[in-house]
């Protein structure tokens, strides 16, 4: 998805205006894009599980969940504000997984964000788990829309 991220004639694939709107997610066979409300340092957790856990939707404003392909053991995680080459890398299984996407309102990060920068703060909570079946994108709590004030 980053391919065509810099190009303003070609929008990032999988981010139609449902997904802007609706999903906040752009989803591909073997990628995730998750949409934050800043262009900054966001704060994310990425939280491996042997199997789904369990769902809790008290805290978050906004909940998706998406399946994705990893054909290799490499997956590549980076952020809105990472320049290309700045992605962290995490050996994983090959095989087929699901992400839930959890967007929690939280307060200012500890440090390193730009207070100039628009939008809310959230933390990103990233659920992953190996996945036997495919399923369909499933929005399980859907946040006001518009979403980034």
């Amino acid at each position: 998805m980053r391919s065509h991220a810099a190009d303003d004639l070609h929008a990032p694939a999988g981010w139609t205006q449902e997904a802007v709107d609706l999903h906040r997610i752009g989803v591909q066979p073997h990628s995730i894009a998750v949409g934050t409300a800043r262009s900054d340092i966001v704060e994310t957790t990425l939280l491996f599980h042997s199997a789904a856990p369990p769902m809790s939707l008290q805290d978050a404003e906004h909940v998706v969940e998406a399946g994705i392909d990893l054909p290799n053991s490499d997956l590549a995680i980076y952020g809105p504000a990472d320049d290309p080459g700045q992605e962290r890398h995490i050996s994983v299984t090959a095989g087929h997984y699901r992400v839930r996407v959890s967007y929690i309102p939280s307060d200012l990060p500890a440090a390193g964000f730009d207070d100039s920068e628009y939008g809310d703060h959230f933390r990103y909570q990233l659920d992953l788990w190996p996945a036997d079946e495919r399923a369909p994108l499933a929005v399980l709590k859907q946040g006001p829309n518009p979403w980034a004030t």
